[in-house]
């Protein structure tokens, strides 16, 4: 069965122990989040999200395909340390990702025609080991909680509840958390949080004359914890606006983004911080070889301590 972000933890076994309630939803986001975030090597994940990003533009992916290939990146790199001086791995790395979100999205990949791009050649034996090597990194669990989970919830909220316009925030909210993810900080951030942050922004752009109704009844809510939702706000924000201002047509996700956000209506009094952006262009002129690894993954990819 096909993976739906939205519907993480639905499957037969998980609705024989109720765990399709919103409450078993929000208890389990905690056991999905990175806590090791400033482990990250902030330069192998630029690297490996700037390749997850090319191969959705060369290969027409499906963009939840992307996100959850940068998901499973995140939580691999927040486990483990990439050497530099075997930048191949980041290329294996970003390929076994991707060819694993696109098993869970069932969705058809063609690994040789992103390959002939870049600057390494791996054979489907070489792959698979990486593929495991991931599994086994994040433990098999693979059916990622991430903020598309609770967008279905924290929509619920919105008045009124007319088809076309809970369609229409839906869809601004999906682009935001595909451009923001390309911010490490998110990562510091609930899914939950996130989702809402999103969908606050998405309502403050599209929809300004409800969303102050929106953000009280957002804010109101017993799972949110209004000073974090300010905080990711403050950086979706920045995020959206950076990935418009600097992004290309290779993003596959230029979306209209306005420079204000919904921190300036939170009742709060906002800083403007640098962050460093998480994700760039990978280098070009890279010679084409073909290069087979026979040397173990496990001591090429060292556990974070």
């Amino acid at each position: 069965m096909e993976f739906d972000l939205e519907n993480p933890l639905t499957s037969s076994e998980d609705e024989q122990h109720g765990w399709g309630s919103i409450s078993a939803l929000f208890a389990a986001e905690a056991d999905h989040m990175i806590s090791t975030v400033g482990l990250i090597d902030l330069s192998s994940r630029r690297d490996a999200v700037s390749l997850v990003l090319q191969a959705q533009f060369d290969c027409n992916l499906d963009p939840f395909v992307a996100y959850l290939a940068i998901n499973y990146i995140d939580r691999f790199l927040s486990k483990r340390k990439i050497p530099r001086e075997k930048p191949w791995i980041i290329q294996l790395l970003s390929i076994a990702c991707l060819s694993l979100a696109s098993k869970m999205r069932k969705t058809n990949l063609m690994l040789a025609d992103f390959q002939g791009k870049e600057g390494f050649i791996f054979d489907a034996q070489t792959i698979q080991r990486m593929e495991l090597l991931v599994l086994g990194t994040l433990d098999w669990r693979m059916r990622s909680v991430t903020p598309f989970s609770f967008l279905r919830f924290f929509i619920s909220f919105f008045s009124p509840a007319q088809p076309p316009l809970l369609q229409a925030l839906k869809a601004h909210a999906t682009q935001i958390l595909l451009k923001a993810q390309n911010e490490i900080k998110m990562l510091e951030f609930k899914p939950s949080v996130v989702a809402a942050s999103s969908l606050l922004s998405a309502a403050y752009e599209i929809f300004p004359i409800q969303f102050p109704a929106f953000r009280a009844a957002v804010s109101s809510c017993n799972f949110v914890d209004e000073d974090k939702l300010w905080e990711c706000s403050i950086v979706i924000g920045a995020a959206t606006v950076t990935a418009t201002d600097g992004c290309d047509d290779s993003s596959g996700m230029g979306v209209a983004s306005s420079p204000e956000t919904p921190v300036t209506v939170l009742g709060r009094q906002s800083s403007s911080s640098e962050s460093e952006t998480a994700v760039g262009s990978s280098s070009d002129g890279r010679e084409l070889k073909k290069r087979r690894t026979t040397s173990t993954l496990h001591a090429s990819c060292d556990h974070s301590g």
